[in-house]
C-alpha cells in the first residue's frame, strides 16, 4: 500500500505490555485495518511504530517504552476513536466476531445514525457509526 497522504488529526495509540504487534493484526481482523508501515525496535520483539489505514483514515500505534517516556503512559481521563463507516451493522458485527466487546449495543439513535461501541482487548474504545438507512 502507497503511504497516505496524512491530513487532519491523526490518533496515536501506545499499547501496554509488548502488544502492539498484537493489536496490529487484530485491527486488521476487527476493523479491516492495511497495514502502511511497521518498524520494529531495536530489541526485536516492540513495535517501534506502525501505521495502519483503516476506513479512508490513519492509526499511528507503538508498543510503550517506559524507558524513553513516561509521559506516553499516563491516564488522560480515557478517549475514544470514532468509525465513520457506510454500514454500522456490517462493521460493528465483525469488531464484535473478532473479539470487542460490546459497551453500547448497536442501535438506530435520535440524532439519526446506527451507532454502537466496542471496547478492544488492549482497553481502547470504538464508537461506529453510520446513517441510518431508509
Amino acid at each position: 500500500m502507497a503511504q497516505p497522504t496524512m491530513t487532519g488529526v491523526t490518533p496515536y495509540v501506545h499499547i501496554k505490555e509488548g502488544r502492539a504487534r498484537e493489536a496490529v493484526d487484530f485491527y486488521k481482523k476487527a476493523f479491516g485495518a492495511e497495514e502502511v508501515n511497521v518498524m520494529v525496535a531495536d530489541d526485536g520483539k516492540r513495535l517501534m511504530h506502525a501505521h495502519v489505514a483503516i476506513n479512508g483514515g490513519n492509526l499511528m500505534i507503538s508498543d510503550v517504552f517506559p524507558e524513553y517516556s513516561e509521559s506516553k503512559v499516563r491516564d488522560i481521563g480515557g478517549f475514544d476513536l470514532h468509525l465513520s463507516v457506510d454500514d454500522a451493522d456490517t462493521w460493528f458485527n465483525r469488531a464484535v466476531e473478532a473479539g470487542c466487546e460490546v459497551r453500547m449495543p448497536l442501535a438506530d439513535q435520535f440524532w439519526g445514525d446506527r451507532y454502537g461501541s466496542v471496547r478492544d482487548p488492549f482497553g481502547i474504545d470504538w464508537s461506529i457509526g453510520a446513517p441510518i438507512k431508509t
